[in-house]
């Protein structure tokens, strides 16, 4: 048995660069990831694919990423022999936090460990990019600037240890939907992906947290004015600062130190009904070869 952890992410910035003829959206942004994660078990099985999971009413067949990872390397690499997934899910589904694609991401970095397959983490992102643009990031985590849909990607140095208090309302929001919205309205303000990344190379806490920007942001909120609740309520509480991950309707915030965040996430558990998770940046992911 294989047992291979599924971080989530935080987009630090978000910008939309225009609609591609393929139909995507042309990105620019920097993810980042977490220690809030997914576990995948993996056993050798004759053949097929079989998938369990903890969370009531999701998918357990080919409409599971998860499932269509495992699928897609044993097919491409004519694996002979299948795989059973047993699938703990923490991160919150529809959320602006990638859980889907993280399973999809350790579902192909098991199968890969699990049956001796031997890929290098690049050559399991270009498998990963055939079924979802932030897949590749989250097969190589860490702290990457994100381009073309998602899924070229550079990496950059650490960020400086944050804590972050994730805040997830009781809210789904469609991709599909904060895209075509935002289509319609655009935004005002726009990242700084350049000076961000200084910011991060110079290890820079607070310009970091200064330039954070995700142009989906005021798509969401206007349907969804709870986000900009939630974020008024992380930064009253001490967040360095706050903002919607993705599409939403996760709000984070970063914070300096383990109390900090730990005294917010209180607070926001005695205000709202929201899932509320306190976890920390982590860095990039290695290969298991």
């Amino acid at each position: 048995m294989i047992t291979v952890e599924g971080n989530a992410k935080i987009n630090l910035t978000l910008d939309i660069l225009g609609k591609r003829p393929d139909g995507y959206h042309e990105v620019s942004m920097v993810m980042q990831s977490v220690s809030l994660h997914d576990t995948v078990k993996l056993t050798k099985i004759p053949k097929g694919i079989e998938l369990t999971l903890n969370v009531p009413g999701l998918e357990a067949d080919e409409r599971n990423l998860a499932w269509r990872a495992a699928a897609l390397l044993l097919r491409e690499r004519q694996v002979e022999g299948g795989v059973r997934i047993e699938l703990v899910k923490r991160i919150p589904v529809a959320a602006g936090l990638a859980g889907g694609s993280a399973d999809a991401a350790a579902v192909l970095r098991g199968v890969n460990e699990l049956y001796g397959l031997g890929l290098t983490l690049p050559e399991l992102c270009s498998y990963g990019a055939k079924l979802g643009s932030d897949i590749p990031f989250c097969i190589m985590g860490g702290t990457m600037l994100a381009t073309g849909r998602g899924e070229v990607l550079k990496e950059l140095e650490p960020v400086p240890e944050f804590w972050v208090v994730l805040a997830k309302p009781k809210i789904s929001v469609s991709t599909a939907w904060a895209y075509q919205n935002y289509d319609e309205q655009g935004a005002e303000a726009h990242p700084d992906n350049a000076a961000i990344c200084e910011k991060i190379k110079a290890q820079d806490r607070k310009g970091i947290a200064s330039l954070l920007c995700n142009v989906l942001e005021s798509v969401t909120i206007k349907q969804y004015p709870v986000i900009a609740q939630y974020k008024g309520w992380m930064l009253e509480k001490g967040a360095l600062a706050s903002m919607m991950s993705g599409s939403g309707p996760t709000v984070f915030g970063l914070f300096a130190d383990e109390k900090a965040a730990s005294e917010a996430a209180a607070y926001l558990r005695s205000r709202t009904d929201a899932d509320i998770f306190v976890c920390q940046t982590t860095g990039k992911n290695e290969n298991q070869n």
